[in-house]
């Protein structure tokens, strides 16, 4: 029982800290267009999607549902190894976040979670251990479909304010007021993540509570609830600014009207999906918005060679994430089976802790911050080119417009200056 409650023990601060992992890593599916538009300041983005991730953790509990009592055969989930595996398959979803935060990549959190478990699992207790009817129909169709829906709606919903705008086409404001919209539906995207995102570790903690006969209901306890909430708000504001680099200069690089259209499509088809269980990724959604919304435009430029590098990007995350959890497993496997207990256990948490630190120190070298986090385009978010220098609002032309008028006059008076300099001249000469 003592060796039952330490890998629990363990499995929940893992399970906690990719939930913190989570939060800032996917902060730019809400807040990277606002930040790069100028709706919000960066930090008052940030701090505004960690309150509205920990509201949006306590709406619903339907995905937390699928995870702990359905992507795993119930009659799988049970005795003293399968939290190990757990705790093996959330080092291959927290290896891959990362890894791809380091390389400012947008990359699914949902789906490095499901393929390091499936991975663990598997080699575990073997493929019938998996449940692919439920994997199928509530993790990879919707990851087909939520895109491509979202990025649908965008389109119709830029298409839309664009022609209802249409008497403002040419004026430098005409638009501006979407910027005001764009703190609203970035808003609501934040409050979708964390009623979509947060479910997850709350899934996973209860899985292991199952597991070791704590708990007989897939439910999360409110404990839980409080815990994931905490973490992934905590996350949150901290700010994955690499991936907000890259979102916001690159691939959401959009004017604040298609970052309105954008953001309400992502906002309703998570929070639509949340509401039926549909442990999808939202980094997915948010980017077919964006792509839907680029296409809605008149005028705009889709680069669908790096949209294809970066669905690749996507192809390869469950995968990925899901070898380095069955590597994992597989030391937990040895480890028990040569009679070592945990040491398999321990020995996963030491190699994960190494290469979290050795990432984290390697990111030193190439900082990104609130400060610099929109003043480079990161090659790999380039999906979307539109309108990389929009016009200025009317505070910024008239500004403009008086440097004009004061480089005029000091050009008008360094010639009068000249000309009588000149004279003067002429005048001694005689």
């Amino acid at each position: 029982m003592e060796t039952a409650a330490l890998v629990v023990a363990l499995v929940i601060a893992l399970a906690l800290f990719f939930d913190f992992t989570n939060g800032f890593h996917d902060t730019a599916n809400a807040m990277a267009t606002p930040i790069a538009t100028g709706a919000l300041k960066p930090k008052t983005a940030v701090a505004l999607a960690a309150i509205l991730n920990l509201v949006g953790a306590f709406l619903s509990t339907e995905v937390a549902k699928t995870i702990s009592g359905g992507i795993i055969r119930e009659d799988q989930i049970s005795g003293a190894i399968f939290p190990s595996l757990i705790f093996a398959g959330l080092i291959g979803a927290i290896t891959w976040n990362m890894l791809t935060w380091l390389l400012g990549l947008p990359s699914s959190s949902s789906h490095a979670l499901f393929g390091g478990l499936i991975g663990a699992t598997i080699v575990g207790l073997g493929v019938h251990g998996i449940d692919f009817g439920v994997v199928m129909s509530k993790v990879v169709l919707p990851a087909l479909l939520a895109p491509l829906t979202a990025g649908l709606i965008a389109f119709a919903a830029t298409k839309l304010a664009y022609a209802v705008t249409r008497r403002y086409d040419g004026k430098p404001d005409g638009r501006d007021g979407f910027r005001w919209g764009q703190i609203f539906t970035s808003s609501l995207v934040a409050l979708a993540h964390g009623t979509n995102d947060a479910q997850k570790t709350m899934g996973i903690i209860t899985l292991a509570l199952i597991a070791v006969g704590w708990q007989n209901h897939p439910e999360p306890e409110l404990w839980v609830i409080l815990s994931a909430a905490a973490a992934i708000a905590l996350g949150t504001y901290v700010g994955g600014w690499r991936i907000i680099r890259t979102l916001g200069k690159g691939l959401t690089d959009v004017k604040p009207t298609q970052g309105f259209a954008a953001e309400s499509s992502t906002a309703a088809t998570i929070l639509a999906s949340s509401h039926l269980g549909f442990a999808l990724s939202t980094t997915q959604v948010a980017s077919g918005s964006v792509i839907g919304s680029g296409l809605g435009r008149r005028g705009s430029e889709v680069r669908w060679g790096t949209v294809g590098r970066i669905f690749v990007g996507w192809l390869l995350t469950l995968p990925a994430a899901g070898l380095v959890g069955a590597l994992a497993a597989l030391l937990v496997v040895w480890s028990r089976n040569a009679g070592l207990g945990v040491t398999g256990v321990i020995i996963d948490a030491v190699v994960a802790v190494f290469a979290i630190v050795f990432m984290f120190l390697r990111s030193a070298r190439n900082q990104v911050h609130a400060g610099n986090a929109m003043s480079e385009v990161a090659a790999s978010g380039h999906a979307v080119n539109i309108d990389d220098n929009p016009p200025p609002t009317p505070r910024q032309q008239r500004k403009l417009e008086e440097q004009e008028r004061r480089k005029a006059a000091a050009k008008a008076a360094a010639a009068k200056k000249a000309d009588a300099k000149k004279a003067a001249k002429k005048g001694n000469v005689k």
